[in-house]
């Protein structure tokens, strides 16, 4: 967890050290204690990778070991690359997975038919229509949506589920305790509290990759969609701005042989059709 934490250390080189460091027998005291060359020549750290290690900004293995009892007081697992239960779905549709997942909730929905129906930024309001819409069509054909919490185009599609008394999984671009509170009892957003006004990790599931109190930075949605869009066993894709993330998202589920739709408002919807992607047609929904 120490060094899934650290920015700069991805998934694939947590996995990387452990094993190096297993085979050599060194103790995580001693591996925080090399100098920068041999983080370098032999973990093949990057220089921004080993400053980072360098300076945790003020967080040591034992403040790590302190998260770390008090999630689990809270029933918060946590799971690395290097676990043998991380999520197979995740492994096997990104390259770089994220080193870490926060895990809070039922964590028997990421074995069920997953989906998600996403759109880029600035949806128009016939667009979050149809977010709606099409999310409910899977709720009610027993799917388990996986969706975020902070954006309009998530939130409409997060709201669904509650209505209908059906699990959800909510992935975030920021720490468990930012968004469900302290206790971890808030709902994950104001609309939602209409329907229910404490989150229920009987029902749902959260997951993070990012520290459990920390906020948002640079690209954590960028990080946030790759989660939604791995765990997602079919993938509806709304609307895409070119170039974007929600672009190169089509093309890694394509890449990684799940369910995915376009919308044939989408420009490039011929293009995606060929490379195995199946069209919705928006005027006869």
């Amino acid at each position: 967890m120490h060094l899934a934490l650290t920015r700069g250390i991805g998934g694939r080189s947590v996995s990387r050290i452990l094993a190096r460091n297993e085979l050599l027998s060194r103790t995580p005291e001693e591996f925080l204690n090399l100098p920068d060359e041999v983080w370098r020549e032999e973990y093949r750290l990057t220089l921004r990778a080993c400053s980072f290690l360098r300076d945790r900004d003020g967080s040591t293995l034992a403040d790590n070991i302190s998260l770390e009892r008090r999630l689990d007081a809270l029933g918060v697992s946590i799971i690395t690359t290097a676990d043998a239960h991380y999520p197979e779905l995740i492994e096997s549709f990104d390259p770089n997975p994220p080193g870490v997942l926060f895990l809070y909730g039922n964590h028997k929905l990421l074995s069920a038919r997953t989906f998600c129906v996403v759109a880029s930024r600035n949806a128009r309001p016939a667009e979050l229509e149809n977010i709606e819409r099409w999310t409910e069509e899977g709720v009610l054909a027993g799917e388990i949506l996986v969706s975020g919490h902070d954006r309009p185009e998530y939130q409409r599609s997060a709201i669904v589920p509650l209505r209908w008394g059906s699990p959800r999984i909510l992935c975030l671009d920021r720490g468990l305790f930012s968004v469900l509170g302290p206790e971890l009892k808030e709902e994950a957003f104001r609309a939602a509290r209409l329907w229910r006004y404490e989150f229920d990790p009987r029902t749902d599931l959260v997951l993070s990759p990012f520290r459990p109190d920390a906020g948002y930075f640079g690209v954590n949605n960028q990080v946030r969609d790759r989660l939604i869009a791995s765990i997602s066993k079919r993938l509806r894709f709304v609307s895409l701005n070119p170039g974007g993330n929600m672009e190169k998202l089509v093309r890694l589920a394509l890449k990684a042989g799940r369910g995915v739709e376009v919308s044939d408002s989408i420009l490039d919807y011929r293009e995606l059709r060929e490379l195995g992607a199946t069209v919705i047609n928006c005027t006869e929904q």
